[in-house]
């Protein structure tokens, strides 16, 4: 999703001390692609944990076979090349593709905050494809079929290029493309278009009826086929009934008065950020939950109850008093 162009006389000197062996100016010349870098390791893989180890091995690997460059292509493209391979072993290394949602176990929300640092109108407009169920509907693909779709449909590249980068046919590019959109399809609903006002009053309302602990109130904001789950644990809860009945007994003993919630961002949707308050009057992280919503009501709530993942939304572990 870098829109930055590879030219000019400034580049043109970064690269030429890069290849001199200027780790300074190598920093300078990558630091525009970091964070398209980042978003693509995190699509391929579906944890910020492994992107950011993914794109560490990138830059690793651009910086020792930076003398191969030739600069026939623009440099985020061949940077890109090096991030795809990078996460495909990666993958390769995990010990079997997960069959259903319920068993990604390795799946993390993605901070707004991250991804605004590239072009927040261009995320805006292209919102599906930083969704986490887009990311995590991603993760049941072949990890070759799950980069076909990333490079051809969110980075746009020709079925060429992608063909000599998986080192297979353009049919044969063309035919993972073709079953990947197929399985996409038939995942979970994406959200088409922003409805940002509509999702803020209504993250707003869920935020009060949980400090009331008010269990009809969250029930009525949850569509009837909603679906609650929570990583790494295989669990899926599916329907209004179910989740309402979660709520009303699990968190907190269903004392949800216990947890505070503060709001955030994650995948360009809306976010929450839960503290759980200790008998010594400490709030402590507990994790993020992801809500997607529809003007019918949340759709879907993710719960990631690991609190490693605030650093990455610069959120601090104890809530202010």
């Amino acid at each position: 999703m870098s829109t930055v162009e590879d030219t000019g006389a400034e580049h043109a000197a970064l690269l030429t001390a890069a290849r001199d062996g200027d780790h300074a100016a190598f920093t300078a010349l990558v630091a525009p692609h970091r964070r398209a870098l980042h978003l693509h390791c995190y699509r391929m893989l579906g944890s910020i944990d492994q992107a950011e180890e993914a794109l560490q091995e990138t830059l690793l690997r651009a910086w020792r076979g930076l003398g191969g460059y030739q600069g026939r292509a623009p440099l985020h493209h061949w940077l890109h090349k090096i991030a795809t391979m990078a996460c495909l072993r990666a993958v390769e290394r995990r010990e079997r593709l997960p069959a259903v949602h319920a068993e990604i176990a390795h799946l993390q929300p993605y901070p707004d905050a991250l991804i605004d640092e590239l072009d927040p109108a261009l995320v805006a407009e292209r919102r599906e494809e930083v969704t986490l169920a887009f990311v995590a509907a991603l993760q049941l693909l072949p990890p070759t079929q799950r980069a076909a779709v990333i490079l051809r449909e969110v980075l746009c590249w020709s079925a060429a290029e992608v063909a000599a980068l998986l080192d297979v046919s353009v049919p044969a590019v063309n035919s993972l493309l073709q079953r990947g959109r197929a399985a996409l399809r038939s995942g979970p609903e994406r959200p088409q278009r922003p409805l940002i006002d509509y999702e803020r009053r209504l993250l707003r309302q869920f935020v009060q009826a949980w400090e009331r602990c008010d269990i009809d109130a969250l029930a009525a904001l949850l569509r009837e086929d909603v679906i609650l789950r929570m990583p790494p644990e295989e669990v899926e809860i599916a329907g209004r009934a179910a989740v309402t009945r979660f709520f009303a007994t699990e968190p907190a003993g269903g004392r949800l008065d216990l947890i505070r919630l503060v709001e955030t961002g994650a995948n360009g949707q809306p976010a929450l950020a839960a503290y759980l308050s200790e008998k010594t009057g400490r709030c402590r992280g507990y994790g993020i939950m992801v809500l997607s919503m529809t003007p019918e009501g949340v759709a879907e709530l993710v719960g990631f109850p690991d609190p490693a993942v605030f650093r990455w939304f610069d959120l601090p572990l104890e809530a202010p008093a």
